[in-house]
């Protein structure tokens, strides 16, 4: 037997005696970021990015903007999760900066308000696009929503391999199907009268766009929960998030630049469904039924990705607070953090039924968004403080441009809490409140551990 075959079969046997192992290579570490950043968002905010600047030239610089400050968000991430390649990412680095009781808040905020919500919010969009061709009665998106959120989370239950194969699957699907948008628009520009409208007109907001083209490049930074079981962690860690950013920056100037040859500007803007209107200069009525399809898989795709990695997240906290111990056990029989994942969809379901049978994704959205700005901003500066506080600890990767490159991330993250802030102040409190409800239970928690360690 190959000496990486032995490899691979003592990671498998790690996984089923209780804890993670490393069986993810560089290719699933890939489509695991890939399947989760692009979901839904890119076939939603093109008209608004266009509702909001000037010209054309100004869309594709906005999206070149958006790919360039993901990149730079990677070279940190890359650093921190080489640094400290454990389960949990974030969780991990707040932890060790800023002491347990800000890594337990952010490992809350993620278990009932950032990650949960942002499932659910997902989740809506595939039930959304479900139910025009196939309604299940009156509450049909809050059916389909429940069941997809509990059969994907089955799958991860399964076992490690079977929710990677799954998002493999999806990830190397919604591809296709972007790369067929984007060959289509180019093509049909070819025909009479399809050519843009060179003509500038009024612009928005630039600031409002960026934040659309932020939040589509939403989740780039994933790869650093799964961080225990990616082989090679030193290398296939930053190759995986810098290969994947550049792939989805990539991607998304090309469907872009494909909108924009297909429809011109001025429709780009005006569309309520920009990929289908693509879709319709080849396939006549049918494209709008077959941009359902291609809308579904990206939302399991970003499902799928979102309910495996934040269940690390949880499975972490677990490991080191005696309040939340059975989120920290790894299944013998399934190699998986099954009490984690379980958790994880019976909190998102409530959220489902709840918060989302008022308004659905948007209602989610702006629950979620103010918390996950604010501790994606502390992750930043997190990077500042390990330097100093961690000067021993060994860094495969270190950040290229430090101190700018971590500034700029840090910058871009203060300005996305500002305008989740200012477009959702009620939700935002709401997010808000619900996390500081942690704050008694983690005194408990310590008090427990102390007089546990004293008896």
């Amino acid at each position: 037997m190959r000496s990486r075959d032995v490899a691979g079969t003592a990671e498998e046997e790690l996984t089923k005696a209780g804890r993670p192992g490393r069986q993810l290579g560089f290719f699933d570490a890939v489509c695991m970021m890939v399947g989760i950043v692009i979901g839904v968002g890119i076939y939603e905010s093109p008209p608004r990015v266009a509702a909001n600047v000037s010209d054309p030239t100004a869309l594709l610089l906005a999206w070149a903007l958006g790919g360039v400050l993901a990149f730079i968000g990677a070279l940190c991430y890359a650093e921190l999760a080489t640094a400290y390649p454990r389960s949990g990412g974030d969780y991990v680095y707040l932890t060790r900066a800023y002491g347990s009781w800000v890594g337990f808040l952010y490992g809350w905020a993620e278990l009932l308000v950032i990650r949960t919500g942002s499932i659910a919010a997902m989740s809506f969009v595939f039930s959304d696009y479900m139910t025009r061709i196939a309604p299940l009665g009156p509450r049909s998106s809050v059916v389909y929503a429940v069941c997809i959120v509990g059969l994907l989370s089955l799958v991860n239950v399964r076992g490690v391999r079977e929710g990677t194969w799954t998002q493999n699957v999806l990830t190397v699907s919604k591809v296709l199907g972007i790369s067929m948008i984007v060959l289509i628009g180019v093509f049909s520009a070819l025909t009479p009268g399809s050519s843009p409208s060179p003509s500038a007109i009024s612009s928005g907001s630039f600031p409002l766009a960026m934040i659309f083209v932020l939040w589509t490049y939403g989740g780039w930074h994933e790869n650093a929960y799964i961080a225990a079981e990616v082989k090679e962690p030193q290398r296939n860690i930053p190759r995986s998030l810098l290969f994947g950013t550049g792939l989805v920056t990539l991607m998304y100037l090309a469907i872009n630049w494909a909108f924009l040859r297909g429809l011109g500007f001025q429709k780009v803007r005006a569309s309520q469904a920009v990929a289908a209107d693509v879709l319709s200069l080849s396939f006549g009525s049918a494209g709008a039924h077959l941009m359902v399809i291609f809308v579904a898989v990206s939302a399991l795709g970003a499902v799928n990705g979102q309910i495996f990695t934040g269940a690390r997240i949880s499975y972490a906290l677990g490991q080191d607070h005696w309040s939340l111990s059975r989120l920290g056990t790894w299944s013998d029989r399934f190699g998986t953090p099954t009490w984690a994942l379980i958790t994880q969809a019976l909190i998102t379901m409530t959220l489902i039924v709840t918060i989302g049978s008022r308004n659905g994704f948007e209602a989610l959205v702006k629950y979620t968004a103010a918390v996950f700005w604010f501790f994606f901003l502390l992750t930043g500066v997190s990077l500042f403080v390990l330097r100093w506080k961690d000067r021993e600890q060994a860094r495969p990767y270190l950040v290229i441009g430090y101190p700018l490159t971590p500034l700029v991330f840090c910058m871009s993250s203060a300005y996305m809490l500002y305008g989740s802030l200012s477009y959702a102040p009620q939700e935002s409190l709401l997010g808000a409140a619900i996390v500081l409800v942690g704050l008694p239970l983690y005194w408990l928690s310590s008090r427990k551990s102390r007089e546990r360690r004293t008896a």
